[in-house]
Formats: structure tokens, sequence, C-alpha cells
């Protein structure tokens, strides 16, 4: 009992370390993230954080496990309680924007963040974060390729570019709504898609009206 009870606190500690590093990272951005930093925003020792990660190159990697599993958790899980088809990829993109307007990370978006900071700097991280953008859009190309193999979109539609529109939307109108007002900008990326989507529907009733 004694060892569950460590391992438990264990555990609560490392998920309370890297929340905050998650945090801290949209901020300061992934490469300005250090075991000094989390500590000292958790009011805890920097050597008791040495304990989980060696190195800040571990840290870094442990947090794109974490905000991997909290997009997971936030934007996947929800769109994936709707029908297959174009429904699903429809609320993907609203469960996206969703989790933008909520504010839950404070500097937006931490995987648009990441791949903008690291994107001309070859290396480790660089290379974990081509590897969840390349999974992030397979899983919209799917999404797109099952509404079509349904019936919901028609053939000429082309999964891989309604992918890219997806997932341009959603960056756009991320890094824009501070500078340009949430709102707006928000709007604009849901009805883009929408618009976009209704095009190529075999059943517009399967889509929301736009307004």
């Amino acid at each position: 009992m004694t060892t569950d009870g460590r391992l438990l606190r264990g555990e609560r500690t490392r998920t309370a370390v890297l929340d905050q590093a998650l945090l801290l990272a949209t901020v300061a951005g992934l490469d300005g993230l250090s075991l000094n930093q989390v500590a000292d925003a958790l009011g805890v020792s920097k050597s008791g954080l040495f304990a989980h990660w060696r190195s800040k190159e571990a840290l870094q990697l442990a947090v794109i496990d974490h905000a991997r599993a909290q997009w997971t958790d936030r934007v996947i899980r929800p769109a994936l309680r709707e029908p297959a088809g174009v429904r699903r990829l429809w609320a993907v993109h609203l469960s996206r924007l969703r989790f933008y307007e909520e504010g839950v990370l404070p500097g937006g978006c931490f995987f648009a963040n990441a791949q903008f900071e690291f994107n001309a700097r070859p290396g480790v991280i660089r290379d974990r974060l081509a590897v969840e953008m390349g999974d992030w859009m397979t899983f919209l190309t799917r999404l797109a390729a099952d509404a079509i193999a349904l019936g919901d979109l028609r053939p000429e539609a082309d999964p891989a570019r309604l992918a890219y529109q997806t997932e341009s939307l959603g960056v756009c109108a991320v890094m824009q709504a501070p500078l340009m007002g949430s709102a707006s900008t928000f709007g604009q990326a849901r009805r883009a898609l929408l618009e976009h989507l209704l095009l190529f529907a075999t059943d517009p009733t399967t889509l929301p009206e736009l307004t």
C-alpha cells in the first residue's frame, strides 16, 4: 500500500507538472521551457523534477505527449460521438474551434505554435512534431474519405484536399483570433468549412443551414 501510494503521488506530481509545462509552452515557446521555469511556477524544487525528466529534451517530448492526450480528449473524442461521415468531419472542426474559444491554453494552440517554432530547426523535437502532424492529417483525411465512401459527399471530393482545407482554417483562426477578435474569426472559420462541405454534400440536411 505504501509503494502504491508513492506511485500515485508521483503520477499526480508528474501530471501537475505537465499541465503547467503545457500552459507555459504555449506562451514562452516549447524551446523556452525549462525545468527551472516549471519548478518556479509550481513552487517546487527543480531537483524533484529530475526524478521524472533528466533533460530539457525529455521534458519537451513529454509535453508533446501530454498535448496529444489533451487534444484527443478535448477535440477528437467529442467528434467521434457523431455518426461516421460528413457529420463527424464537421464535428471535429467544431470541437477544435470550441477548444480554442474556451481558452484552455493561454497561447491558443500548442501544436500550431510548436510547429512554427521548430519548422526550420532539425532534430528530435522537430521530428516528433512532424509525426504528430502526419497522424493528425491522416485522421482528417480518413474522416473525409469515410464521408465520401458513405455517400455523404460526392465522389469528386478529394479527401486530402478537404483535410488540408480543414486544417488550414483551424490554424488560421487560432492565429488570427487574438488580433482580429475571437467571435468574428472563429465564426468565419466555421462558415468557410460549412460552405465548402455543402458544395459536395449529397444531402444538405446532414449539415447545419448557413446563416
